[in-house]
């Protein structure tokens, strides 16, 4: 199952409030109103993850532009499977994933961007952060 954490349609939901407010504090775009719909179908059954294929067009749709928003790689420029190490201590993504990186699918490429940011252990998150921070 290729899944979206809840953090995901969390940083989404915030995208498009700050992108399409409420105009009068009750009524939700419909962005908003299908990724809303996901978080609490969520929250409801006690689950951290939704299977990416059961989500409806729109919220799809809402999420992938959220996506398109993020940083797309992990990388710090440090990368130490170049080195021969199995995972890299610069981004924490194993070799395999820096290898297949561009070919991975933003689900699976969010889903390793959840996996190093709950580990933290990557120099990415301790060292080196200062080149980890966003333009």
């Amino acid at each position: 199952m290729a899944a979206i954490h809840i953090t995901d349609i969390e940083a989404a939901i915030n995208y498009w409030r700050a992108r399409m407010p409420s105009p009068d504090g009750v009524a939700l775009a419909a962005p908003l109103r299908a990724l809303a719909e996901v978080y609490a179908r969520l929250v409801y059954a006690h689950q951290e993850q939704v299977d990416a294929a059961s989500l409806s067009a729109a919220a799809r749709a809402a999420w992938d532009a959220w996506y398109d928003s993020t940083p797309d790689t992990p990388c710090i420029a440090m990368c130490s499977t170049s080195q021969g190490d199995d995972w890299c201590k610069g981004c924490g993504r194993s070799f395999t994933e820096v290898q297949h990186w561009p070919a991975m699918d933003a689900v699976a490429k969010r889903a390793t961007w959840q996996r190093i940011t709950q580990q933290g252990t990557a120099w990415r998150f301790n060292r080196y952060a200062e080149r980890a921070v966003e333009a």
